[in-house]
């Protein structure tokens, strides 16, 4: 290890991530149990001792034993000896615990403003019609400055929509009440899987992911992601809003010499999968450019397939654990993550991929001048925290000294959308109320033939409205439809 690098382990030299090239992203693949794990709690390791804030998913729970160090064993020292890992030493570092459902960590949530129809569409499996309403409801809410905060917020909007079809219809086209209808029943859906607690205040502050301890050595940000898997599309939409709000709101540093953030996306298929074409290119081009802004962001996946290849292309430092070959799929498999890497002259890089054993992998980073390194066979080094979860008990005490429970665990509920439609819902009985008694009163005292009553706007209010909503329209969205914070 070294000021600049992150030591990964021993070919027939040192391998090593260059901090100044760990934005220019990556890729750690390979079967289950290969070691795929390890990797990432090393590189988490590494970056974390050089200062570098780290945001990582936890599927399976393990990942939580980087506060803690690793419990010596025999393998693991014949390992650091072997490797020339000297000295070797148990360490912890520093780890804040997150999660959507306020379970294991820190509740982290989004106003549905913030995450935009594009993404909420995508969470809620609209089709394109269903989206276009979706879409109209959010740019109602800009216009008229509705505070879309959580869920009840968006259902009271739908309701909104659905009264006003026909008057909405004129100015923003066609409403279906019908896709009204199927947006509430899969807000309904969503509700029960849990995903309220994600939507409210306060909301993330992406700061709050870029800090270092006193010791000067980056947080390493732990979502807890094992519940979360059960709802795949839930999370694939949460990393990829978080990815999409770091884009947004980082400003441009160019390539420092290490990142502000590096971004671990575990299970990266889930991202990918069903994904309609226009999703997709935004996250290409979220990819291409968030590398100017000192975030890198790392793939982890057992299939190196199923990372599209726009996106694969941008992955310059790799780590590629063995693969299984015993289908053809398998071996196309097998041939395609082969043909990624430089080659060696020493080897053939197709055979190896197949025969690499637990804890070895094939390593390619970036060199000088962003060239990629020839791909060398690499016995990856041991990790100094725990290799394992915490127990609830130990989780609880990192929770209990953190200095994030304050700003986010007591959730709140100011105005916004709900109240304010509750409360025009409520004045519009009130007048249709008054309305239908003075028109009873007419009738019983003077009987006279009423000119029939026009529901069509008055030039001034229609002026006034054209004025509301050019003002409105200053609010900004971003490359995912996420509302831009100003």
């Amino acid at each position: 290890m070294t000021e600049t690098t992150v030591f990964l382990g021993l070919s027939d030299k040192p391998e090593a991530l260059s901090l100044k090239y760990a934005n220019r992203h990556g890729l750690i693949s390979g079967a289950t149990g290969t070691g795929k794990t390890v990797s990432l709690q090393i590189i988490a390791e590494g970056l974390s001792a050089a200062g570098v804030p780290v945001f990582v998913a936890d599927v399976k729970g393990d990942l939580s034993g980087l506060a803690e160090p690793v419990e010596m064993k025999d393998f693991l020292t014949a390992r650091a000896e072997k490797i020339g890992l000297d000295p070797y030493e148990p360490k912890g570092f520093p780890v804040c615990f997150w999660d959507l459902f306020g379970k294991q960590g820190h509740p982290i949530r989004a106003t549905v403003s913030e995450m935009g129809p594009l993404l909420l569409a995508r969470l809620l499996d609209l089709n394109a019609t269903q989206e276009g309403v979706l879409t109209l409801a959010f740019r109602l809410a800009d216009d008229e400055k509705l505070l879309l905060l959580d869920l009840k917020d968006l259902r009271s909007l739908l309701v909104d929509v659905a009264e006003r079809a026909k008057e909405l219809s004129a100015e923003y086209g066609h409403v279906s009440r019908a896709s009204v209808g199927a947006i509430q029943r899969r807000l309904l859906a969503l509700e029960e899987q849990g995903a309220e607690e994600f939507f409210g205040e306060p909301a993330l502050d992406l700061m709050d992911f870029l800090r270092t301890d006193n010791e000067g050595a980056g947080i390493i940000n732990i979502l807890a992601a094992d519940k979360l898997m059960q709802t795949p599309k839930l999370y694939a939409t949460f990393l990829l809003w978080l990815l999409s709000e770091l884009f947004e709101e980082l400003p441009e540093i160019g390539d420092p010499e290490k990142p502000k953030l590096v971004f671990f996306f575990d299970e990266a298929h889930l991202l990918f999968d069903e994904a309609p074409k226009a999703l997709l290119e935004k996250v290409e081009q979220v990819v291409r450019l968030i590398r100017s802004k000192g975030v890198g962001v790392f793939f982890v996946t057992q299939n190196p397939l199923d990372v599209p290849d726009s996106v694969s292309s941008q992955l310059g430092n790799r780590v590629q654990h063995a693969l299984r070959a015993y289908t053809p799929r398998e071996q196309r498999v097998v041939k395609a993550a082969a043909d990624t890497f430089r080659p060696n002259p020493a080897f053939d890089t197709l055979d190896v991929i197949t025969q690499l054993g637990i804890g070895e992998a094939l390593v390619s980073t970036l060199e000088s001048k962003g060239a990629p390194g020839v791909v060398q066979r690499t016995l990856i080094r041991p990790p100094c925290s725990r290799m394992g979860p915490l127990t609830d008990a130990e989780r609880k005490t990192v929770l209990r000294y953190s200095d994030m429970a304050d700003k986010y665990d007591e959730m709140v509920d100011r105005e916004s959308a709900y109240e304010i439609l509750k409360e025009r819902a409520g004045k519009r009985a009130e007048e249709e109320e008054k309305a239908r008694e003075k028109e009873a009163k007419k009738k019983t005292s003077k009987p006279k033939t009423t000119r029939r009553r026009s529901n069509r706007q008055t030039v001034s209010e229609a002026a006034f409205k054209t004025a509301a909503r050019t003002l409105a329209r200053e609010l900004v969205r971003g490359v995912l439809g996420s509302l831009k914070r100003r």
